[in-house]
């Protein structure tokens, strides 16, 4: 089995994103599963070409988004993602669409085929704080999962995919004292109890709890 795990770049006013430097720290393998790391542009569109060549190119079983998501205090898979760009900032190549659907022709939404609940369960148990999310905001994190999720809708229908959000690093908090953090070591320790979780269920059904929900 392969997993493709995608971290973007810094963005915004941020000089590091833990996404991508949490990416960067997993192991090359995981469960007996090989993990191909892929650091993507905070970029609408080009981010989901750069993903595009990496799956006609690794043919990986799953894909797995990493995020920033300023704020949140837990690690958050993203349960849905939907079809509607709309940045709060620009882009790093300046451009900032408004309430811009992401594909003609695709679905308003799309469910990720990621056993979420069983993957927040797995990060708590590691000791970790982890919560379903049900939304992945409108920014460049959403566009990916739901230009992945279209991906799958149109050319790769054997491909299973989704998103989760972590917190930003202490270091980013220093002039946000309001803010929560977790540190880069409990991001990979996080991650990678989400991926291990993903191979141990690969070909089963998500658990039946509700392992809580961010809105």
């Amino acid at each position: 089995m392969k997993i493709l795990v995608t971290g973007f770049d810094p963005f915004g006013e941020d000089k590091i994103n833990p996404a991508i430097e949490a990416v960067n720290r997993l192991a090359d393998e995981i469960a007996g599963t090989q993990i191909v790391k892929l650091e993507l542009p905070t970029v609408f569109g080009e981010c989901a070409r750069v993903v595009h060549d990496a799956i006609v190119k690794e043919h990986p079983d799953y894909v797995l988004n990493i995020g920033q998501a300023g704020g949140r205090a837990a690690l958050t898979p993203e349960r849905v993602a939907i079809n509607f760009d709309d940045g709060r900032i620009a882009d790093n190549k300046g451009y900032q669409p408004i309430a811009t659907p992401i594909q003609a022709a695709g679905q308003n939404a799309y469910f990720t085929q990621l056993p979420v609940k069983a993957m927040v369960r797995a990060i708590r148990q590691a000791g970790l704080p982890a919560a379903v999310s049900t939304t992945a905001g409108t920014f460049v994190c959403n566009h990916i999962m739901y230009q992945v999720q279209y991906m799958i809708d149109q050319e790769f229908p054997e491909l299973k995919a989704g998103f989760m959000h972590i917190p930003f690093l202490p270091e980013q908090v220093i002039d946000r004292p309001e803010m929560p953090s977790l540190s880069l070591v409990d991001d990979v320790k996080g991650i990678t109890a989400a991926i291990k979780t993903i191979v141990d269920l690969d070909g089963k059904d998500d658990i039946p709890s509700v392992e809580g929900q961010i809105a």
